[in-house]
């Protein structure tokens, strides 16, 4: 009897071991440098995790067995690998480089992440390496380089302006930052101007209307300005650029590690223009004067299962105007001497 007690409690423990759920995690590396956002699938289970900023994954709750582990990354080939796991395990996979290129991502036309190719919109895409080779002081005048898309001044005193797509106003284009648009008529004028360059990714274009997702502000058009991502962004960029005419402007971009699940993206644009210049002797400014600081700022929040909750937030100074040479900040706001001055802080 003791024999049959003895041989019921090993069996119970042994199928006990058995039905214990077991966890598998590890890395997944590139040339020995951590792959993010790398997705790893087990095809048996029909389960699927992606890595984090540190190329790390992790299964919980798997039954011991053999199973195939199918791992896909941009950049890198797709590889399938075959596994036994029997216990918690710790399994270290390194990906190939891909030669070939890369089909561009988009999100602009669907709100998502899509192959461009795949996007039911036709969205052109510029990348920061395209206005660096036009360099400007500003993203508004940048534009300028694109076909269909004119940057236009409204007034040559105070130096407003605003974008037209395919010949309609300002209005009606859309601009947004990261696929969050800017809700105001005055989005062309303010919504381009003073984005520090060092931190753009790239820059989604769509001509025509696309008011079916974005509402009535995108019938003419719509400009997606995408920032870097804050684990690929440089840890300090700078850009500086005068003209003969004494005009100078600073792009500064830096990124800060505020723990192990927070990053921060800061970019800071200052622009300035000082140089009164009458060279026809009319009594009028020739270049509108101005003085321009704006600082963006984008905190990452790493989550649960590889999610990232982002929160930004941007400042804009602005003060400019042009008229009489002896109009002086004094002068705003009275009818002694003439000028148009736009002074802003949001």
């Amino acid at each position: 009897m003791m024999k049959l007690i003895l041989f019921l409690v090993a069996l119970l423990l042994t199928l006990n071991v058995f039905a214990q759920d077991i966890t598998l995690k590890g890395m997944v590396e590139g040339n020995g440098i951590p792959v993010a956002k790398a997705s790893l699938r087990i095809i048996e289970l029909q389960r699927s995790t992606q890595t984090n900023i540190g190329g790390e994954f992790g299964f919980a709750a798997i039954k011991p067995g053999k199973f195939q582990i199918r791992i896909t990354a941009i950049g890198y080939k797709s590889q399938v690998n075959t596994v036994e796991v029997l216990s918690d395990t710790v399994l270290n996979f390194s990906l190939v480089e891909s030669k070939e290129d890369l089909k561009e991502v988009v999100i602009t036309g669907t709100q998502k992440e899509v192959n461009r190719l795949e996007s039911p919109v036709p969205v052109e895409v510029y990348s920061a390496k395209f206005f660096q080779k036009n360099p400007t002081p500003s993203i508004f005048d940048a534009l300028q380089n694109i076909n269909g898309v004119r940057p236009q001044l409204n007034c040559n005193i105070c130096n407003t302006g605003d974008i037209h797509i395919n010949g309609l106003e300002g209005p009606y284009t859309m601009v947004m930052i990261d696929g969050m648009p800017i809700v105001s008529s005055l989005s062309t004028v303010y919504g381009l101007s003073g984005i520090p360059n060092a931190l753009i990714e790239r820059v989604e274009v769509v001509k025509g209307p696309a008011s079916s997702l974005y509402g009535s502000e995108a019938v003419g058009g719509l400009i997606n300005i995408i920032t870097k991502e804050v684990s690929k962004a440089p840890s300090l960029s700078a850009d500086f650029m005068t003209t003969s005419y004494l005009e100078h402007n600073l792009d500064l971009g830096f990124k800060l590690k505020v723990s192990p699940k927070i990053n921060v993206l800061t970019g800071l644009n200052y622009f300035k223009y000082g140089n009164s210049v009458d060279d026809n002797h009319d009594n009028f400014t020739d270049v509108t004067l101005q003085d321009r600081i704006s600082i963006f700022q984008k905190w990452n929040f790493a989550r649960k299962e590889n999610r990232i909750f982002s929160l930004a937030g941007r400042f804009l100074y602005e003060d400019r105007w042009g008229g009489e040479m002896n109009w002086t900040k004094a002068n705003r706001g009275g009818d002694e001497v003439y000028g148009e001055s736009i002074y802003t802080k949001r």
